[in-house]
């Protein structure tokens, strides 16, 4: 039986030939497409060297560079947040005692059915009216409620998919674990936590680009990170009567994917050194000493001892 999957028929000549025409097709719509967008743009003067020449001046790529680094800043502290988060929403979603397993579940079930945007506006609000008795002061109700909105939702998923990497370790490892005398807090962290970890992790690097990218969601409440950045340059910086929204979105959306895509790659690395091989253990190793042994046994023994 060939290797082809029994869901799939392999196309004949006159299919293949029909895929190459439509694959053709496609790809000259989609250049057609392109085209009569950068045609469109350049009707509109959107790529005029003096539009695209606004990234030279030292204001704009200040205010870009304070933009990342504020992303930064709020995607590094809901990060971790939300992964501390997660695994306390984890442990208590899997706890014996009824009440904390059932508080833990209608807290991940609420915040993962609210829009994120409600819930980081709801804590503007409050923050905002309480800056005075929370002593804050300047934009960080805005800091603290992007990154309060970020950590709860984030977290929530997070303890979801940790919950599903600890259910798929194997049964048998955590009775092995009991068997042994190990409490159940040494069972979590010694056995089933780091095993799911080490599975759910390339989810878990996916959900922490998506807080990277949740925290354009700052702008609805002033918060100047990157896209609230990119708002206030393409509104006030105006080139030969015309906009610059295309030009910034274009270089903004660019730098948005280079996060993404580092993120990306520092996980797949991650993942790969999880799973490298250790290949420095020889296992016939422990075979060499036993027929060594066997070996000087038999010759020291007489000759009318062998069968």
């Amino acid at each position: 039986m060939s290797g082809a999957s029994v869901l799939y028929d392999v196309p004949g000549p006159k299919a293949k030939a029909r895929n190459r025409v439509y694959s053709v097709i496609g790809a000259l719509a989609v250049l057609g497409l392109i085209a009569f967008a950068f045609l469109r743009l350049d009707a509109k003067g959107q790529l005029d060297p003096e539009v695209w020449r606004i990234f030279n001046y030292a204001g704009v790529r200040t205010s870009i560079r304070d933009g990342v680094l504020t992303t930064l800043q709020v995607f590094a502290v809901a990060a971790v947040l939300s992964l501390v988060l997660g695994l306390l929403l984890t442990v208590a979603r899997l706890s014996d005692h009824k009440p904390i397993r059932w508080l833990a579940t209608g807290f991940i079930e609420l915040f993962r059915a609210v829009p994120l945007l409600i819930t980081i506006y709801a804590l503007w609000v409050i923050l905002l009216t309480n800056r005075d008795a929370l002593g804050l002061t300047g934009s960080q109700p805005q800091f603290w409620a992007l990154v309060a909105g970020l950590t709860v939702y984030n977290g929530s998923v997070q303890a979801e998919v940790l919950r599903a990497g600890i259910n798929a370790v194997p049964k048998g490892q955590k009775e092995a674990a009991y068997a042994l005398g190990l409490s159940k807090t040494q069972v979590m962290t010694t056995v089933l936590l780091p095993q799911a970890v080490r599975a759910m992790l390339p989810t878990i690097i996916s959900q922490l680009v998506v807080t990277l990218k949740d925290t354009s969601l700052g702008y609805i409440i002033t918060f100047e990170e990157l896209l609230y950045t990119a708002r206030l340059m393409s509104t006030n910086i105006i080139v030969n009567g015309n906009d610059t929204y295309i030009p910034v979105i274009i270089v903004i959306g660019s730098i948005y994917v280079a996060m993404c895509l580092a993120l990306s790659a520092l996980a797949t690395w991650i993942e790969r050194r999880g799973r490298r091989a250790r290949t420095g253990i020889r296992v016939g190793a422990a075979a060499e000493p036993v027929a060594a042994a066997d070996a000087a046994e038999s010759a020291e023994a007489p000759a009318g001892a062998k069968d």
